[in-house]
């Protein structure tokens, strides 16, 4: 995440590919009808090639059912639709189908979908994933995949899964949350392979990045960039808290959908620029019992540039390829909560830890981390 609620729109990238299906000229002058506000005759330019099986027509009418464009809204047959085009190959399609059933309440016939979603990189499926696999319901309990899972979401921009992650801390030992600090890097070099070869297999020219399709409120079926309404609670290990679990989740999805309106025409067929829904109404969750920790005096704030001492660090990344751990430092170190912090570049096995060092106590340098992860860096606290 973090290009935040920021759509990025493909114009007609692949025509050429596309142009060689004899129902592309049918499909794109819906599109152009869609992009001048006609969308009855959007609709109508997309039913002929949607009955004869063209997988972006039959993607498109399922948006315009969805959105009450051009026709009045069917939520049924718009998800009827998605199941088709899905069936067909069609990616995003699928992704919208899994997020559709999991809203309607049918969570285990949308796992397979939500696991393929996330695989690809798409941010709101890696939310449900990690909170399933959190909470060990609906995929299997591995609390370092789902810190993994719920850091790449975050990293995407996807509003509720900091604070989430925020919560995770309180639970996933250290030990664990670092080891999925390195599992991050792999998941998201195998969530780009992935939809690199796929996209190549449904003969897709183009796509949108799961990371820049998160965005601001839009229509009104699924969240993504999202606030929505509770599914059920989930519950947290033996002699803990409760932690916020499906509840926030299905609000995701809620909230999700809503933002998946806007689709590149080169695969999709339509780009799709959405109402503001009205406000969803805020799940409510129990307050989380937290152990208190005296809080020691607050030091003055240091200097900028004036090295810092202290024992605890934050380790922001470990990296395959040392140079790597260069390279964001040279990014992102000496600015912000980083100003006056030393660097470490830890060799641990075959991977270089990045850490970044002199915070006095465990709370200083978790606010800092807390920062850090709300500008879309992940990290992890330790000494």
């Amino acid at each position: 995440m973090k290009p935040i609620w920021h759509y990025t729109l493909f114009a007609m990238a692949g025509l050429s590919l596309l142009a060689a299906r004899p129902a592309w000229a049918d499909v794109k002058a819906g599109v152009d009808a869609w992009s001048a506000g006609d969308y009855a005759r959007a609709v109508a330019e997309w039913r002929g090639p949607a009955a004869k099986g063209d997988p972006d027509a039959i993607f498109n009418m399922a948006q315009a059912y969805r959105l009450g464009r051009g026709v009045a809204v069917d939520l049924k047959k718009a998800q009827a639709l998605y199941a088709e085009a899905a069936a067909k190959g069609h990616l995003k399609a699928a992704d919208n189908y899994g997020l559709l059933l999991f809203q309607d309440g049918k969570r285990r016939e949308a796992m397979p979908y939500i696991e393929a979603a996330a695989g690809r990189g798409d941010p709101r499926a890696q939310y449900l994933l990690g909170i399933a696999h959190f909470n060990g319901d609906l995929a299997p309990k591995d609390w370092e995949r789902a810190y993994a899972l719920l850091t790449l979401a975050n990293g995407a921009g996807l509003p509720q899964a900091r604070p989430a992650l925020q919560q995770m801390d309180e639970y996933v030992p250290l030990a664990q949350r670092q080891a999925a600090q390195s599992l991050v890097i792999q998941m998201r070099q195998d969530a780009d392979a992935t939809r690199a070869s796929q996209m190549a297999a449904a003969d897709l020219a183009a796509d949108v990045p799961a990371e820049t399709q998160v965005a601001s409120a839009a229509p009104s079926v699924l969240p993504r960039q999202r606030p929505p309404e509770p599914v059920e609670s989930v519950a947290v290990p033996p002699s803990r808290p409760e932690v916020p679990a499906v509840t926030e989740a299905q609000a995701a999805v809620a909230e999700a959908m809503r933002a998946t309106g806007t689709e590149s025409p080169a695969r999709a067929g339509a780009d799709f620029a959405m109402h503001s829904p009205p406000a969803a109404p805020k799940p409510v969750t129990r307050a989380i019992r937290r152990r208190e920790e005296a809080a020691p005096p607050s030091a003055p704030a240091p200097k900028p540039g004036v090295q810092q001492n202290g024992p605890w660090k934050v380790q922001l990344g470990a990296f395959s390829v040392a140079a790597n751990a260069d390279k964001l430092w040279s990014r992102i170190g000496g600015r912000g909560v980083l100003s006056g912090k030393a660097k470490f570049a830890v060799p641990a096995g075959r991977l270089t830890r990045l850490l970044a060092g002199g915070w006095p106590t465990s709370a200083a340098a978790q606010s800092a981390c807390n920062a850090l992860k709300a500008a879309g860096q992940g990290c992890i606290v330790t000494r």
